[in-house]
């Protein structure tokens, strides 16, 4: 069998793939060692399927390590060494503000103190060394760095990505003189241009893999104690890694636990024959949204992550704090808000009977009779009306409202948090969501999916049989995948077809030599521009489609281009900044199909208004809506004809 465990903020989910059969468990999430959670979950989903540990024939994870560790700030000791001048580009960082009037918003604080920032006495230039660094300088600057005793040393130098040859002897020097400290290199971690994003990222990516590496060595060191394989570990990226590898470059798995939800949506996407799909991940802490067309996930190059800019590939997903434990409560001038504070795991809604006493979204879920107290959650969790009434009746009074209407208004405040996280993977982009099918998966989202989907349009809401634990099932069939980008700026003569096979066909021999596979298969993204522009639009190239010359880059960029802004201009050169290359390897195929074990029949029609229990998670049919249950399982849902015509 298969197994996937995801690690969310209120629980932790584990699926087992195989016989025929899907088999789903839940544990409470544990954020002081989330690898007890883990185990936890892992011997409930054995313990239904009748199985044994050595039954396990491939293991996948995913974490939420570095990305809390990244929230709370709770980062290893690290030091930046930096071209000399240059150790303060992150704290500069760049003039750009998300909100520009709001003069008083400051940036994150770099992860490096500045006592911890050293310069390295060098020069690269695009064109080779104009100051070259000597073995004594990188001797000596490693002795000055030991002494400040940092757990990890993040090495940013200028232009490194072209030519790395000083990092190298920064690293080799450090080597001797902290052999126990981690080292990033920027030409490793990113290899890309762009001095700030480089050198916040590697920054990130030493400071955090210390904490990932102790993670992962102890969940090892349990599956290896209990039977089970070594666990593959999601990246942000949509595939898999081996543990040496996440653990050696923590910035690769910041969206790990996203990125799971988002290719199990992509999963139950194409198992419904839906070409166009926006998904929803509603789980206990936040809601994760992302774009799925003909069966793939949307993807970027770089992504920001607590306000630090992450240039690496990603899943393009979107974060807002509105789950189920997201807290309800009164601001300064009287509006009922809704997150990003939540309840978490511990002490969790008020309904829970754990300790918790401020409303939450799950609270007003239970008062309006979309959730049962008679009936416990998956994880077994019994719920208690009498806590939500005395939590949610506290903030009613605060408002002035009748419990039920701030039950009511709770929920509406959570879906238009929600719908307005999915107009910005649509609508903000160009992409028009009534022509798309909802997904909604995680253990909240189908509560809200129609409401979500009326809000904005849609005529169609898909909800797996195994939404509940449908990131789990996506960590089961992603791929094994390695990415590598360089940026080799070309443009005019130099922007060549000799020019761009040559680049894919290094870049695709490094990724394949990380991956381990030689036989790989490789897919191509460009990064291009309009000269004079700041930034690029990524244009893939899917595996066997006809070579990437000039004239199909600068076609498909324009093509792009005018979706995203509305206009291309055929008379401006266009340039190719960044090459990047993806090698995977197909997840092992399940021994036979799969069906999770509850909810209704295949071939029953459920017409709203109703309320469908699955088998971890709960899906709201409003009036005018009518479900129909496909032989897998998963509902869907559509507006009646009647209903569409008004």
């Amino acid at each position: 069998m298969l197994l996937g465990v995801d690690v969310g903020g209120t629980f932790t989910d584990a699926v087992l793939l195989g016989d025929g059969v899907l088999v789903t468990a839940k544990a409470p999430s544990t954020p002081e060692d989330q690898s007890v959670g883990v185990m936890a979950a892992v011997e409930a989903a054995l313990a239904r399927a009748g199985r044994q540990p050595r039954d396990v024939r491939a293991f996948a994870h995913g974490t939420t390590v570095a990305t809390n560790a990244l929230l709370e700030g709770s980062a290893a000791r690290t030091a930046l060494v930096a071209t000399d001048g240059f150790t303060d580009v992150v704290e500069l960082g760049r003039q750009a503000r998300a909100q520009l009037y709001r003069l008083c918003a400051a940036r994150p604080a770099p992860l490096v103190p500045p006592e911890l920032r050293f310069g390295a006495p060098e020069r690269m230039t695009p064109a080779g060394p104009l100051r070259p660094l000597t073995r004594e300088a990188a001797e000596t600057l490693a002795h000055e760095v030991a002494a400040a005793a940092p757990e990890a040393v993040a090495v940013v130098l200028l232009h490194a990505y072209r030519h790395p040859r000083h990092e190298l002897a920064v690293r080799d020097a450090l080597a001797a003189a902290l052999p126990d400290a981690h080292v990033s290199l920027s030409h490793e971690v990113v290899g890309t241009f762009r001095e700030y994003e480089r050198a916040a990222t590697t920054e990130v990516d030493a400071a955090l893999s210390p904490l990932l590496g102790r993670y992962l060595r102890r969940l090892a060191e349990r599956t290896r104690a209990a039977g089970l394989p070594e666990p593959a570990i999601m990246q942000s990226s949509g595939g898999l890694a081996d543990v040496a590898s996440a653990a050696a470059h923590a910035a690769r798995t910041v969206l790990s636990g996203p990125a799971g939800g988002a290719a199990g949506a992509a999963f139950a996407a194409r198992a419904a024959g839906v070409e166009r799909a926006l998904c929803l991940d509603m789980g206990g802490t936040s809601a994760d949204v992302c774009l799925v067309h003909d069966g793939a996930v949307a993807e970027t190059g770089a992504s920001e992550i607590a306000g630090r800019p992450i240039a690496l590939p990603a899943l393009d997903v979107h974060t807002v704090g509105a789950g189920g434990g997201s807290i309800a409560w009164r601001d300064a001038g009287g509006a009922l808000r809704v997150g990003p504070r939540s309840a978490g795991a511990v002490p969790g809604p008020a309904c829970y009977g754990r300790g918790g006493e401020q409303p939450t979204v799950t609270d007003a879920n239970l008062l309006l009779g979309r959730l049962r107290d008679d009936v416990p959650l998956a994880g077994g969790i019994a719920l208690d009306r009498a806590a939500a009434e005395h939590a949610v009746g506290a903030l009613a009074r605060e408002l002035k409202l009748d419990l039920l209407a701030c039950a009511e208004g709770i929920v509406r405040v959570a879906v238009a948090e929600m719908t307005r996280a999915l107009r910005v993977v649509s609508v903000e982009r160009g992409i028009d969501p009534r022509d798309h099918a909802l997904v909604a998966f995680g253990g909240a989202g189908p509560l809200h999916a129609v409401a979500i989907a009326e809000e904005l349009g849609i005529e169609r809401v898909l909800a797996p049989r195994s939404s509940g634990v449908l990131a789990a099932l996506g960590l089961v069939v992603a791929p094994r995948r390695r990415d590598v980008q360089r940026s080799v700026l070309r443009s005019g003569e130099t922007l060549s077809a000799e020019a761009v096979v040559a680049d894919v066909a290094e870049l695709t021999a490094a990724a394949r030599d990380a991956l381990g596979a030689s036989d790989a298969s490789v897919a191509a993204t460009y990064e291009l521009r309009y000269r004079g522009q700041a930034f690029e639009l990524a244009v893939p190239f899917a595996p066997g489609a006809p070579p990437a010359t000039p004239a199909r880059l600068r076609e498909a960029f324009e093509a792009e281009h005018e979706q995203r802004y509305g206009y291309r201009d055929p008379g401006e050169q266009v340039e190719l900044v960044t090459v990047r290359v993806s090698a995977t390897t197909p997840a092992p195929a399940p021994p036979g199909g799969a069906l999770a074990g509850g909810g209704p029949s295949p071939g029953a029609t459920l017409p709203g208004p109703a309320v469908v229990p699955l088998p971890e998670s709960t899906l709201v049919i409003p009036r005018g809506w009518t479900g129909a249950v496909r032989a897998d399982g998963a509902i869907d849902v559509r507006r009646d004809d009647r209903s569409a015509a008004r």
